[in-house]
This record gives C-alpha cells, structure tokens and sequence, in this order.
C-alpha cells in the first residue's frame, strides 16, 4: 500500500472520526508486527488494510514460525531489540515481560480510551492481559482466543457397519467421548483399523521435544486428572501437588494414548505434524489449538459435514479442563513508536473489527462478539470454541517460564516417547527442576 502522510487539522480530524487514537506527536509512516507465521497472521494482514487506510501509517510484519518463535521473539525481547514495535506475544511471556519492563503497561490508555476488560472472555484477560495474575494491571489486550481441542472424522464414525461393530465391542453408540477413557476406546478401535483400503491410527496427538509440543499435549490431560501446579493457598509449594497421585495417572493415560494410538513416526510432532496427519486421513481424532478447525472446515479432504468438533472430555473425576492457547497483542517497552502503536490496539479493539476477525478466521475473545446469539452457529466450531474456552487453564506465566518449560519438556519427553523410568519418576523429578528454579528466584 502506498504510504499516506496526514500533516492537516482536517486529516487529523479523519483520523479521530475513524477511530485512530490522535495522540498530538508525529504519525510513524510504518509500524512492525511481530506474531508466529501461521494462517491467523495472514487473516490479520488482511483485516490490518483498514488500519493503514484510515491511519496512513502502514503495517510491517515479522512472522515466525512456531518452533522457532519462542527463542527468537524472546531474544528480541531480552536484548531490547527495536525490531518490534507491536508484539503478540505468547501468554506464559506476560510475567517476565512485565517484570522486566519490555511491554509497555496499558492501564492508563485503556482507561483513556474507554477500553475495559470486563468487555473480554475473562480467561482471555487472565490468561494474556494480566500480571500478576488476578491483578488488574494489563499489559497486552487480549488478541487471539486459542485453546487445545479435537476434531474427529465425523464421516468414519457415521458408517452403520462401524458403528455396529463398535457398540457390539463397547456396549455404546460410536459418538463423541465425554471421558478421556472413552476417547482412549474410540483411538483403539481405529488404530490400524482398514477405511477406503488405507490403514488408519487412532489420535494424533503433541509429542514434539523442542519447544513446548508435549508439554501443552500432557497438560492438557493432566488437568483433567487433578493435577495442580502448586498448592493454592501456598504459592510455590510443588510436593503433593505436581505429582499427586491424580497427576501421576494422568500422565500413565497420556503414555498408554500415545503407545497405543498414534500414527508410525509420531515421535516429535506439534501442531503441523497433527493437522497433517489428519488432513491426510491418516488418523481419527486430532488434538490441536482451534486455530486449525477454519483450515480443517474448508479443506476439500476432510472439511465440510466430513469433521466435528469437541472439547477436551471429562477425567476420572468427572471434571474437564483444557490448555489455553492464545495470545495478547502489547506494546513493545523499546519502540519508538509507541503512540502510533497504542493507536493500532484502539482501533483492533474496535466491536466492528473485531467481529471482521471472527469472520476472516481470527477468534476474537471480545465477548460482544462471542455472546452474539448467532455466534455459536456462526461456524461448525464456534460451539465447541465457546465450551473450550470455559474450561481453560495455562502453564507457568512466571518470569522464569522458558526454564519451567524446559524441564518439562524434557521430564515428559523422557517418560512418554523414550520410555524412561515411571510417570512417578517424571512427576517427582518435575517438583525437583522446577522447586530449584524457583529457589533460584527466591522464591522461597
């Protein structure tokens, strides 16, 4: 797009009639985005075209792959880098963006403009706004609602003869799982199961070693079980908690899933590696962030009445939790644009544009836009998107997170892919990397 300048009262006028925060310094010609490469970020360069034509100020990008965009956007970040002038950020990076003074913090602006957070899905606000947590101190508004859920192939389960074979076997109707052990019957019954003359597996599930893959898998289970991050009326006490007995057969169920179920080579695999599995019609059920059912919905292979969706089933107790996804869009502390910034967040806040990104395959957490009674049937996901993120829960948010997670990573890797020691074994050591992390800290 060609680059506008306004340097007129009356422009400046135009600017505020469209929404763009006037902020009395000079207009940037161009701002940088920074997020991960991946299909939302090219939706939000689309939605992001009535920004520069009612700003002038024209949008740069810096898209990252996933497995890459930890260690490269939280250098940025470390160094003070000016790359960025606009961040969405992960939301475990909240805290130590914060209290390391590289977002910039938000209260004062979103209470000038008429920005309130109550107006956001509140897990969204937590989850990617807020730090601490349950404090209200924002330093991102929330961007991009996410959260880990299944689809499955609705085709397969609805064939009579499947569906007779399967209620002969488990004494019910091959549908949806309400528990994780049901699921577990439904990945079994499909492993190296015959369909149209291929061999099929079970589930696709995360087990990549290398950034955060397994992690979100487990976790996703473990909640469901009763595992706990730390007692809740003693910050950072781990023991009896991390490794209770209920987290311990959560992650057993996590090991036996992935033993029993998941296609040849599913070793080291995170959102790409599931969605091919299933886009290929390797596989019945597919974990996976939300961010994939619009791709999914519309593929020519497995889209349209050929998918469902649901959230992630109940676990022993009968209680159900998932992992939230998602991320904050903030301003970066190292910018020298930071006004002009501010002024794109007023205008992504905007009710209008936020139901645009709903409808161009973002998933806005703007409640207006949510609680819409035509929003649940707005999309075949949009049900299971609102139920999902009902349930959420999310992994450290602490200063310390990329060490929190990499003892995690390796801890589950070990037992659930290499097979090393006993889920016992991984949960303790667990309670031993992260107890040393946060004594480090000072902590305790």
């Amino acid at each position: 797009m060609e680059l506008r300048h306004f340097k007129s009262l009356a422009a400046s006028g135009a600017l505020l009639a469209a929404g763009v925060a006037n902020t009395g310094h000079a207009s940037a010609t161009e701002l940088t985005l920074c997020w991960a490469a991946w299909d939302p970020a090219n939706a939000l360069v689309e939605l992001s075209k009535d920004f520069e034509a009612k700003s002038g100020i024209k949008m740069k990008y810096e898209f990252v792959p996933w497995p890459n965009f930890a260690d490269r956007m939280l250098n940025e970040l470390n160094s003070g880098g000016k790359l960025c002038d606009l961040m969405i950020g992960d939301s475990q990076w909240i805290g130590g963006a914060a209290e390391n003074g590289q977002y910039v913090k938000l209260n004062d602006f979103f209470d000038k403009e008429g920005i309130k957070m109550s107006d956001f899905i509140p897990a969204t606000v937590v989850g990617y706004a807020e730090w601490p947590k349950n404090s209200p101190n924002y330093w991102a508004l929330p961007a991009f609602g996410d959260v880990v859920g299944w689809s499955y192939r609705k085709d397969w389960f609805a064939r009579p003869e499947l569906q007779a074979e399967f209620k002969s076997k488990y004494g019910r109707d091959l549908a949806v799982p309400k528990t994780f052990a049901e699921l577990k019957d439904i990945a079994e019954f499909f492993q190296k199961r015959e369909i149209d003359g291929k061999t099929v597996y079970g589930a696709a599930i995360y087990t990549e070693r290398g950034s955060e893959g397994i992690t979100m898998g487990a976790m996703d289970v473990l909640y469901s079980f009763g595992f706990e991050y730390q007692n809740p009326d003693k910050p950072y006490e781990l023991e009896g908690y991390v490794n209770s007995a209920k987290a311990v057969k959560g992650l057993e169920f996590y090991k036996a899933l992935y033993d029993c179920c998941t296609p040849p080579g599913h070793s080291d695999a995170y959102m790409s590696e599931d969605i091919d599995a299933y886009k290929s019609g390797q596989v019945a059920l597919h974990m996976n962030f939300a961010f994939t059912w619009p791709g999914i919905n519309a593929d020519a292979n497995v889209g349209g009445e050929k998918s469902g969706y649901f959230p992630n089933p109940a676990g022993p107790d009968g209680v159900a939790f998932a992992q939230l996804g998602g991320q904050g869009i903030s301003v970066v502390a190292a910018s020298e644009k930071q006004d002009d910034a501010l002024a794109y967040i007023k205008w992504f806040a905007q009710p209008d544009i936020q139901q645009k990104w709903w409808q161009m395959g973002g998933y806005s957490a703007l409640r207006k836009v949510v609680e819409d009674p035509g929003f649940a049937t707005s999309q075949p996901y949009a049900q299971t998107f609102l139920d999902s993120m009902a349930i959420v829960k999310d992994f450290w948010a602490e200063p310390s997170y990329a060490s929190l997670l990499q003892a995690a990573q390796k801890r589950f890797h070990d037992y659930v892919v290499a097979g090393q020691g006993s889920a016992q074994d991984a949960l303790d050591g667990l309670v031993k990397d992260w107890t040393q992390i946060f004594d480090d800290e000072g902590k305790y």
